[in-house]
């Protein structure tokens, strides 16, 4: 990539939005200018990046403009209304709220998975819901060498998804009930310290499933290019009290045969995916251990012995940085490198 870029990240003192900060300087992002840009509240703050600091920019039509790329992360409201306009203004717009995901007309993209899905982008480019991510980067090699027809996923996610003031919440909580204390909740309906909350986001009215598990299911299936009809999925989505870090308890049933082995074998050539699985000697996933990195690790990959054509799979990652931070800025890497990082004539009205 010769060319750099004036990038914008929006939503950048929030959780995701931090962490977008530190990949694009890891990464090396070919950035000319970086523009944070946030509430107005948070205006005037300095951040870290690339040995200096940058100053946070209010939100506004002019701050906007002159920007030729913008990974956002400031929840779907603000999505809605702001990244038809930010297209408007020129820029290609990596979002990573859930307002996006599901238009016909926005390509939703895991950077392993279905990469040439950028190609058809129209200003917008949407990254999939955390625990979407996760479970993708490890099903898909799988799906590609034998087929998936039905997936069962249970989750145990992190407060860090919620974002920084869960993460606080997490944290007072702990230390009121080592101190003997009634630990407050205002974040999430139920104390999360020492405890395991099986409901991720809400509920609508007459739907027993959660928004988050809806997600879960009809995002794979996007992603993957498959129909209710040709996959089956049920999602249980739980929050957990960890800081960093999802894991996930999946079972698949094949379309054609796969021995644990075999598994283990397409995992282990698969992208970005490392397997772990000595469980004999205490070798398997574990959420500590995939804070910070940017793999999917698998492991616990055995045979269901209710089906010979289902396996069992454990699969852990870090749902700041490949489930959220570290795919956006892959997506702009894969925009830069297909020179894409350009809103296409006539875009800038979206279903």
């Amino acid at each position: 990539m010769s060319r750099t870029y004036r990038v914008g990240v929006l939503g950048a003192t929030g959780a995701v939005g931090s962490t977008i900060l530190e990949v694009l300087e890891e990464r090396n992002f070919p950035v000319a200018e970086l523009v944070p840009l946030a509430s107005e509240r948070s205006a005037g703050k300095r951040l870290p990046f690339a040995g200096d600091e940058v100053e946070v920019k209010a939100l506004s039509e002019e701050s906007i403009q002159g920007l030729d790329v913008v990974l956002s992360s400031a929840g779907g409201a603000v999505s809605s209304e702001w990244a038809p306009r930010i297209v408007d203004a020129g820029a290609v717009v990596v979002d990573n709220t859930s307002y996006w995901r599901m238009h016909d007309d926005v390509p939703l993209v895991v950077a392993e998975v279905n990469p040439d899905a950028v190609d058809s982008h129209r200003g917008i480019v949407a990254n999939p819901n955390c625990t979407t991510m996760v479970m993708m980067v490890a099903l898909a090699p799988i799906h590609r060498a034998v087929g998936i027809e039905r997936i069962v996923v249970s989750t145990y996610q992190a407060v860090s998804g919620t974002g920084q003031k869960a993460i606080q919440e997490l944290l007072d909580q702990t230390k009121a009930i080592l101190a003997g204390e009634k630990p407050e909740a205002k974040v999430y309906p139920h104390q999360i310290a020492f405890n395991i909350m099986p409901q991720v986001e809400s509920f609508k009215d007459g739907d027993d499933y959660t928004t988050e598990e809806r997600k879960v299911m009809a995002e794979t299936r996007k992603i993957l290019g498959e129909t209710e009809e040709s996959l089956r999925i049920s999602a249980t989505c739980a929050r957990v009290p960890v800081i960093a870090g999802h894991s996930e308890s999946i079972n698949i049933q094949t379309r054609e045969p796969l021995s644990p082995e075999r598994c283990r074998e397409i995992l282990a050539e698969a992208p970005n995916v490392v397997v772990a699985d000595s469980p004999g000697e205490g070798i398997y996933p574990l959420a500590a251990d995939v804070a910070g990195r940017d793999e999917v690790v698998v492991g616990r990959v055995r045979r269901d012995p209710s089906h010979e054509r289902c396996l069992n799979l454990w699969v852990v990652g870090d749902n700041l940085r490949k489930g959220a931070a570290t795919n956006a800025v892959q997506l702009a890497e894969l925009l830069a490198e297909r020179d894409l990082v350009r809103v296409p004539e006539g875009a800038g009205s979206f279903a």
